[in-house]
């Protein structure tokens, strides 16, 4: 009753008992189902409270007939996808991009983990580390899952849209939402994964994948999990990087029991090679782990020469 004694108006009750508390504190109304029904007009979920007037108004008040089935059309297609996922016993991972569209993707795969996360971890959201507020979503997130009892599955990444972020927050005028270099990036990126390891010793339904190419990252997490008992054979940590890029961190991993993927970029040349030069941008020590690759493969080739195994036939 706080909220009338400031003035709200209406049926207030019914913002609390009809929905769900969200991680950013706001009530959580929307509902995966009635997201994808095609009698359901977007718009018509899509709704906020007027704190003036205590009343729930559009929050997009100029949804044309094409945008609402462009919506629609979308998260029917996500849905194929998750139920697709479910089907064929894989993980479906949700990618993150710039803050000012990332709200929108976070909101769409938390709806899904409620709907395909009742079991196990298909669906994965991707959080960016290099986020000042990193750490809040993610832990607001976990706990969402407690609450509501499904299993949290996150990708961790460092973050490549740091130049764009800090141009637009410089221009309109709003806080830089990038931490303030690359070692407080590190700090969080930890951070977050201390976490997520924690809630995996305690919730074996906890999946995350360490998607880095950074050395000290890897070994961080590898002895992290050795302290809490973490087993690569439980398959609850996995590792991700790039095709062609830390295989000197990739197969030891592999070799080692842990799951490891390594991501293909596929689509045409005008979008692949910008994702491919974020990429380098994010990974300031590429060159020197080439070089590191480079010398690795060298000496590897050395000890085969002296040897007399050019070919290298693993054991069976």
């Amino acid at each position: 009753m706080c909220l009338a004694r400031l003035g709200a108006e209406g049926n207030i009750q019914s913002f609390f008992s009809d929905g769900r508390l969200h991680s950013s504190g706001i009530v959580d109304m929307l509902d995966w189902n009635r997201l994808i029904d095609e009698r359901m007009k977007i718009s018509d979920l899509l709704v906020v409270p007027n704190l003036q007037t205590g009343q729930l108004e559009p929050l997009l008040s100029r949804f044309t007939e094409e945008e609402e089935r462009q919506m629609k059309r979308m998260l029917q297609r996500l849905d194929v996808l998750a139920k697709h996922a479910v089907e064929n016993g894989v993980r479906l991972m949700v990618d993150a991009e710039q803050t000012y569209f990332q709200p929108a993707i976070s909101r769409l795969t938390v709806e899904m983990k409620r709907s395909f996360n009742r079991d196990k971890a298909v669906v994965f959201n991707t959080y960016q580390c290099y986020l000042k507020e990193a750490f809040d979503n993610v832990s607001m997130d976990v706990e969402l899952s407690r609450r509501e009892g499904w299993c949290f599955a996150a990708k961790l990444v460092r973050g490549a849209y740091m130049y764009q972020e800090r141009s637009r927050a410089a221009e309109i005028g709003y806080e830089d939402p990038i931490n303030p270099d690359y070692e407080s990036t590190n700090r969080m990126y930890h951070r977050c994964l201390d976490y997520v390891l924690e809630e995996i010793q305690r919730n074996k339904k906890v999946n995350v994948m360490v998607a880095s190419h950074n050395l000290d990252t890897v070994k961080h997490t590898l002895r992290r999990m050795n302290e809490m008992g973490l087993q690569p054979t439980d398959k609850k940590v996995c590792f991700g990087q790039l095709l062609g890029m830390c295989d000197q961190i990739s197969f030891p991993l592999a070799q080692a029991g842990f799951p490891v993927y390594k991501y293909v970029p596929y689509g045409p040349v005008n979008e692949v090679i910008p994702y491919l030069s974020r990429r380098a941008q994010e990974n300031r020590g590429f060159m020197k782990g080439v070089q590191m690759e480079r010398e690795l493969l060298w000496k590897e080739l050395m000890r085969r020469l002296s040897s007399g195994q050019i070919l290298y036939t693993p054991p069976v």
